[in-house]
Order: C-alpha cells, then structure tokens, then sequence
C-alpha cells in the first residue's frame, strides 16, 4: 500500500486532490464510462487545469477571448462543453447525502465465513474459495458419512420398499452404443437407488430384461412418484424396452434451470456444488479401484468398466433427493414452484413423446434434392470463374478475396490480419458492384443447404423407423423457448424458397395427415396484454391487421390507403419492438437511413405510448431486482445491466424488453402442448404430436379423424391462457410439412 497525501498528490500531478476532479471532467474515465472531452488526454487536462484551475475558469476564459489555446484544442472545448461540464458531475463524490448511521456501525467487521462460502459457491468464485481458505469441513467427510451405499442382487427387496413408500428416487447408468435402430443410442448398465427413510443407496448391475422385469410396474405406477436426472431421456429409453412411464415427478436439471436459465452447469456434480456445497469429485475420488496403481489416477467418470459404479450412481442417487429438497425451496421462494410443477415437470412426457413419435423422411426424395443443389451448385460455379475469368476455390475467402478486390478491383470494406473479409454483411454491400456477387452468396445459400440440410440430415434418419428422431430440449434457452438438436428440425430454412421445399421431405405415415396449428401473432399478442397499450388491445380485439394498424398511425394516413412497403416497414417495426432493435438495426433490415429508422420508431413509441412505457419500466425493474420474470413467473437475471461495457448494457436491455414478452409465448405455447397431448390421449386418437417449432405444433393423425384434431388443436390453443386480447391459432392439413403452412 502506498500512502497518497495532498503532498505526494501535487508532486506526482501537480494539482491540488480536489483539482483531480477538474482534470478528470475534460480528460473522462473509461473505467467509470465518464466520457470527457473527446481528444483531451491526461497530459492536455493537466496542461488546462494547472493554469485555469477549474472548467468553468477555463470556460470563462474562451468566452471572454482571454486564452491562448490553439484553434484545434479550442474547438475541441466549445463544442464538447455539455460533456465536460457532464463528465465534471460524474466524477465529483457526492458528500452532502444525508446519512444517519454512526461512524462505529460503518466500521469493517469480519465476515460470515459460511454466507460468503455459499456466495462464492453460487457465483463459482472457486479461485477466491481456496484463496481465503473458505472450504467447509465437508471436504474432510466421506461419502459414509452422508449416506450408506451397498451393491445389492436381491432387487425384490428393494422394490417391496419403493412400493411402501411411493417415490422412486434412481440414477441410470447407460454406455453408448453404435446402434443406428435405437432412437437413444444408450443401453442400460446399472441403476442407482436411494431409499431416503433409511438414508441408504443402492446400486445394481442391470440387465434390460431385469430392468422390465423388477421396474416396469414401478415406472409405470401413476401413484409412483419419479425423481432422477434427464427423465426426458429415460422416458425414450424406457418407451423403447414396452415401459410407459408415469408421474415423473422431479428432474434436477430441469429445477436448476428453472432457478436460473442462464446458469448452464447442469451436471448433477455442478447443481449439487451449487445448491449443497458438495464438491463431488472430491467425495469420490476416496473410492479409488484398489488395482489401480497408485501413481495413476482413476477416472472415476468414466462410464465403461468402471468398478466404482456402485459409489458413483448410489452417490448420485442420494444428491438427487437433497438437491430436490434444496431447490423445491427455492423455487417455492421465487414463486416458480407452479411453474415448475404445472409446465415444466408435465412436458417432460410430451417432449419425451414427440422425440420416440419422431417425423417419418422419404430419404430418396431427399437424395434426390440433394443431386439437384449439387447439379446448381456446379453451375454457379461455371458461372462464378465465366465472371471472374479464373478457376480458383470459392470456398477459401483468402482466394475469394484476391480476386474480388485485387484483380475486380471491388472496394474494400473490411480487412483481417489474414486478408480481406467476405462475410455476407460485406457482399451484401458490394451486390451493385459486379453480378459475380449475386452468384457468390447464391452459391454459398446452395451450398450450406446441402451440407447442413440434406448430407445433415441423412444420417439421422433411423434405420429401423425410417424417421428422425430429433431431441427437445427444455433446458437450453434463457427465455424458456424448447429447442431441438441432432438434428435441429425448428431450423429448417424458410427464407427461400429453395428451403422451404426441403420440407417437402418430411411426410406422415400411410394413411395419416399432417395438421397445422401456428398461433398468429402471439409475441405482439402478449405485448399487447402486458403493456396494456390502448391502441394495440383495440386492433387485436377488434381483429384488425395489426401491421396496417401501426403503418397508419406511424404514416398518419388511413388504413385503407397502407401500401404493401408501408405495411412491410411497420411490421418489422412492430416485431422489432419485441426484440429491442435499434435504429441501426432497423436501418439496416428496411435498407433506409439510420435517421429514418430511428423516425419510424420514435413515431411508432409515440402512437403506442403503453408499449414505451412498458419498455422502460422493465428495464429500470430488471436493474433494481437484477431479473425479469414471464407472467408464470419464469425468472431471467440479468446482470449485463451492471457492466461497464456500453454495448453488453445495451443486451441487457434488450434482453429485458424481451424475456417477459417472449418467455410468456414460450410458457403458453408448452401450456397448450400439454392440453393438446391429454386430450388426445384422453379420447384415446390415432394422433401425436411430432414436432413444435416456438409458435407452430404439427400433428399427424390419421386422416378420418383429421376435423377432430383441428377442433382439439383449436381449442386447447386458444384457451390456454385468458390474455386481455384474443389468442388466434391458423390451422391447415397436407400430405408434407412444405404444404402445411
């Protein structure tokens, strides 16, 4: 530590401490997002203060024509001076603020080492845990301590307990298999059981069949209570082996991400860390194989022949219970414990369900699309070397970018330190410039189609059901949107018109049909609803075009005299008012000046004056409670509103005008997929449902039944939640997914 006095403050700056305050209003503090006189450095501000000794001196000396400054730094000064005087604000300490504690009750005390062990711990300050020396005793215990884990044979015995006490808290324990007819390419290895009456868990070797033949009725048991970890999963592997799960109660994974959608650690070694200060790796690493040598560490996570299986999985086991005891806490505390209980936990079947349903592709359609691009691909590429008079590869940006800008002699607008940029923003800019442009991101848009969309696609269709059987996730997104992987069907392009007839592929089964129910403007719907902006609830109530609406009050011209641009700029306002778009980002989608842009939304906030409103109370909310939260009480935190960088301040922004509005949607849309999936199993259809993408459901049913489904879809849709306007569903039925829509 250095002691800084008035005297070493002078020595090193040569102006008095309360002078410091001056230099820093014109040379500003990054560090304090204090922006200074833009050109002014240390050296200038020191230079003026010296002399003037304040900014207003200094001011006063321009004024009354008394300086000596050069022209450049004088002008600089003058038209900046808001900024200097603002940035002189900013850094002075207020020290007038009325306080009524005590100099003795501001004194430092010593901390609660055990408060600031579980902070650390939740924010996975690790390094500050070990340089303060905050670990818990805990580390010193062994699992024995915690729970009792024996490998059993005798099941029944088991069972007869599970039965008794109507929970079945279980771990599986699977290997990977090659098995391209397998929809989960897991089989069954072992199972972790925890009986939390006798705090014990039990681990057994696990064939299949034993699985059926011991937990079947279990599993299926609707007054069996069901706690694990990734049940969606279990679900499918259980479907496959004849086992219809039931009552699946509670899933870490899903309880974790609820408390905090952005926390992606979802391990149940990184949730019981979190939530039980268990460092489980630690417990575990006691349990070494005996065999094993002792300079050579075990990996105690690896899932083939692992002897500590029985530690691992019986050790899991127990952590599920106690993470379910911790988190149903917290949940109940944030109230997201309907939330969790009423959606999430319900979905998990219907998710479960549409991976194992899976959608049927004819793969020599899709072989055949993919000749096709490959045959359009070879002719752009003719093409693309007639226009530039040279072969060269395409794909390589460098040799892109040498014949683009040294031999076209093309502008350049951008260079990296391995030549020039190509990216699509940039041949976006230089499409006027030559027609071998055009061509380029053709190619390109042909090619990513057939990398992505069709070689992609073909490995994924199962041998055995001829489907693909895509996973949903529920964990994934920080609004609470389902996603899809391996492979992503809610991505499937739609832009043009060449990607949308991939969809052509996707076809029910012999006999069945696809039926289509997309919700019609539901993201402006819950705008609507939460804003409660006046203009907005009127057109959706009175089924106006929502588009038109907006176009005619931000133009100031009647609805019928909306042209088709008009309505096209309005609506892009109108969605971008839901992400949070700038006007660069508006400029740049509507091809218009940013000026102009930024007219058209300061209109549009001007006419829906509920929506402004609404905008700017969620983000003062969020910056005050560090969260937003969908109207079920879906929590997002946000702490890029605290950051000191301008443009992570201005995402969180963003992310908090849209979280509420599109996490809402998002809740609705699971909400209504529950009641459409009860509903058919209640009358017991020859329907399922195959595939959501955020506001689309598709069911295939069987054709007679198809004005049944509609009905079912209709309704459960619609009435999902009761919002101040009307939800609407658009509902079609085809023979493919591309005439769905």
């Amino acid at each position: 530590m250095i002691h800084f006095g008035e005297a070493e403050i002078i020595e090193k700056y040569g102006v008095k401490p309360k002078e410091l305050i001056e230099v820093k209003g014109l040379m500003g503090d990054t560090s304090d997002n204090i922006p200074g006189v833009p050109g002014v450095g240390e050296k200038t501000a020191l230079d003026l203060i010296k002399k003037y000794k304040t900014i207003d001196k200094l001011y006063q000396s321009i004024e009354n024509n008394q300086d000596d400054l050069k022209e450049k730094l004088k002008e600089k000064l003058i038209v900046n001076k808001d900024l200097a005087l603002l940035s002189k604000t900013l850094g002075t300490i207020n020290i007038k603020v009325p306080l009524t504690n005590k100099i003795e009750e501001l004194k430092l005390k010593e901390w609660d080492s055990e408060k600031v062990f579980e902070k650390f711990k939740e924010l996975n300050f690790n390094r500050f845990i070990d340089r303060f020396n905050l670990q818990t005793e805990q580390k010193e215990k062994d699992i024995s301590d915690l729970v009792t884990i024996e490998e059993v044979r005798d099941i029944k015995k088991i069972v007869d307990k599970i039965n008794k006490k109507q929970e079945f808290i279980y771990i599986l324990e699977t290997v990977k298999l090659e098995d391209t007819n397998k929809i989960i390419k897991k089989k069954i290895k072992g199972i972790g059981i925890y009986l939390e009456e006798e705090n014990k868990s039990y681990y057994a070797k696990l064939e299949e069949n034993d699985l059926i033949k011991y937990f079947k009725d279990i599993l299926e048991n609707e007054n069996i209570k069901k706690y694990g970890s990734n049940l969606s999963e279990d679900y499918v592997i259980f479907k496959e082996l004849g086992i219809n799960a039931n009552n699946i109660y509670y899933d870490v994974q899903i309880a974790a991400y609820d408390l905090n959608p952005t926390n992606n650690n979802s391990t149940i070694e990184n949730i019981a860390n979190q939530y039980l200060n268990i460092d489980v790796s630690e417990f575990l690493s006691k349990y070494e194989d005996e065999k094993t040598s002792k300079n050579k560490q075990l990996n105690l996570f690896q899932e083939e022949n692992n002897e500590n299986s029985k530690y691992i999985y019986g050790f899991k086991a127990y952590l599920i219970k106690q993470i379910f005891n911790k988190t149903i806490k917290e949940l109940e505390k944030d109230n997201s414990l309907e939330l969790f209980n009423q959606i999430e936990m319900p979905l998990v079947k219907v998710l479960g369900d549409m991976q194992y349903n899976g959608m049927y592709v004819d793969k020599e359609e899709l072989t055949n699309f993919g000749n096709d691009l490959k045959s359009q691909i070879e002719d752009l590429k003719k093409e693309i070397y007639d226009l530039c008079g040279e072969e060269f590869n395409i794909n390589s940006t460098q040799q892109l970018g040498v014949v683009l800008f040294e031999k076209l002699k093309l502008p350049v607008y951008k260079k990296t330190k391995n030549g020039y940029s190509t990216d699509v923003d940039i041949l976006e800019k230089l499409k006027p410039e030559h027609p071998v442009i055009e061509k380029i991101l053709e190619y390109r848009s042909l090619m990513k189609l057939n990398s992505t969309y069709v070689e992609g696609l073909i490995p994924y269709i199962n041998e055995k059901t001829k489907r693909i059987h895509s996973y949903f996730h529920q964990t994934i997104t920080a609004t609470g949107r389902i996603s899809s992987t391996e492979p992503n069907l809610q991505n499937i392009p739609t832009r043009y018109e060449l990607g949308k007839k991939l969809r052509k592929v996707f076809k029910p089964a012999e006999n069945n049909i696809f039926i289509d129910a997309d919700y019609s403007q539901i993201e402006l719907r819950v705008l609507a609803h939460i804003s409660g902006d006046r203009n907005m609830v009127k057109a959706f109530k009175n089924d106006e075009d929502i588009h038109r609406q907006a176009a005619s009050k931000v133009f100031e011209i009647p609805m019928e005299e909306v042209t088709k641009e008009q309505r096209s700029s309005a609506k892009a306002v109108n969605f971008g008012i839901v992400y949070g778009i700038s006007d660069f980002g508006l400029s740049e989608q509507l091809g218009i000046s940013k000026k102009q842009a930024k007219g058209y939304i300061d209109q549009y906030l001007e006419k829906y004056s509920g929506i402004k409103k609404f905008m700017d109370r969620i983000v003062e909310e969020a910056k005050d409670k560090g969260y937003v939260e969908t109207l079920f009480h879906r929590r997002r935190y946000i702490p890029e509103l605290k950051s000191n960088n301008y443009m992570v301040r201005q995402f969180g922004a963003r992310a908090a005008m849209n979280t509420p509005i599109q996490g809402t949607a998002a809740d609705i849309m699971k909400i209504a997929m529950i009641n459409v999936y009860n509903r058919i199993k209640k009358e017991n259809l020859d329907a399922k449902i195959v595939l959501q993408v955020h506001d689309e459901l598709i069911i295939e049913c069987n054709k007679n039944i198809a004005e049944n489904v509609k009905n079912i879809l209709k309704e459960e849709m619609e009435s999902a939640m009761k919002l101040k306007v009307p939800l609407k569903v658009e509902i079609s039925e085809a023979e493919n997914w591309y005439k769905a829509k």
